[in-house]
């Protein structure tokens, strides 16, 4: 897709299931990018039935000599299919995944070639991501509620990424070299309205285990488009449900489903006496968020398959 002596320095990875406009706005926000001269934009459409497709056409079309972008239709349904197929198109040594939904801040790029380019320890960045909501912020949305949603600020300061926390797939940046010997797993991850998650964990474990420096950097920020539809009571009791089943699709053998099932004890002897002092909204709806994410994977757990229950 780009001639050898044009390499870009990063591939803009842009993963998109039926949600046309919100891209469109997302692709015209990369104009705005100082350094965009230095990437490379992939749009991987993952089996979309609205206007995805013209909208990415339209963005080619008038950006033609003004920024390299390519456009892949993946048929597999679920986003780590789709980010495996923005790998493999992808040609910088830096792969920069953002969501279609999601605006990234002017230095953006140039934040994270410098990050790479002067630290050979780093494989992997994320930062910021700040909230866009469509609606009023519920009074119930407190703090311990906000990863769900996929809120992040950690400060000011560069810093690793402390043991229980990694970037997320609304603004990540990894070494093309990692993808090497590891891809997103398929079972994990979004799949049409299934709100799995947990690929990002597993691949950032790996990193983890093999001694990768995964860094922290302000610098690198996003505003994040939280629809109205997901400032429900309903949305975050199923986003934890489908995280319980998350946390048991990674777990394999009979020694490791052992373990985990000691996990869920201890965390439902933490909720039983953490619900005595739930004394708002927001603290008594996390209670019942943590009983579904253990529902959802003792469900999981019930089944002989690994085949995630629709619910």
């Amino acid at each position: 897709m780009v001639p050898n002596n044009q390499q870009p320095h990063v591939s803009i990875v842009i993963c998109t299931y039926n949600r046309a406009d919100l891209l469109r706005v997302t692709l015209d926000s990369l104009q705005g990018l100082s350094s965009l001269d230095r990437a490379e934009v992939i749009i991987v459409d993952n089996n979309s039935t609205d206007h995805t497709r013209s909208v990415a056409e339209s963005y080619m079309k008038r950006n033609t000599g003004n920024v390299v972008v390519g456009y892949y239709f993946e048929p597999s349904q679920g986003l780590s299919a789709a980010r495996n197929k923005g790998i493999q198109a992808a040609n910088g040594p830096i792969i920069a995944f953002l969501d279609d939904d999601a605006i990234p801040c002017s230095e953006w790029i140039s934040t994270i070639i410098t990050v790479f380019e002067s630290r050979q320890d780093v494989y992997a960045v994320g930062g910021i991501i700040r909230p866009n909501f469509e609606s009023d912020r519920p009074d119930w949305l407190i703090k311990s509620l906000e990863l769900p949603y996929t809120i992040v600020d950690m400060g000011s300061a560069v810093r690793e990424y402390p043991p229980k926390r990694h970037p997320y797939g609304a603004n990540m940046a990894i070494r093309c070299s990692f993808f090497e010997n590891h891809l997103f797993p398929t079972n994990l991850g979004r799949k049409g309205s299934m709100l799995l998650s947990g690929e990002e964990s597993w691949i950032f474990d790996k990193m983890k285990k093999e001694g990768k420096t995964i860094l922290y950097h302000p610098g690198m920020a996003v505003v994040h488009f939280i629809p109205a539809s997901r400032l429900t009571r309903e949305w975050i009791q199923q986003r934890y449900y489908y995280q319980g089943i998350s946390n048991a699709c990674m777990h394999s053998g009979f020694g490791s489903k052992v373990s985990l099932l000691g996990t869920l004890a201890g965390k439902m002897l933490y909720i039983i006496a953490a619900s005595l002092f739930a004394r708002n909204e927001g603290s008594r709806l996390l209670i019942k968020c943590r009983l579904e994410s253990i529902r959802g994977t003792l469900d999981m757990l019930r089944r002989r398959g690994n085949t995630p229950l629709v619910r």
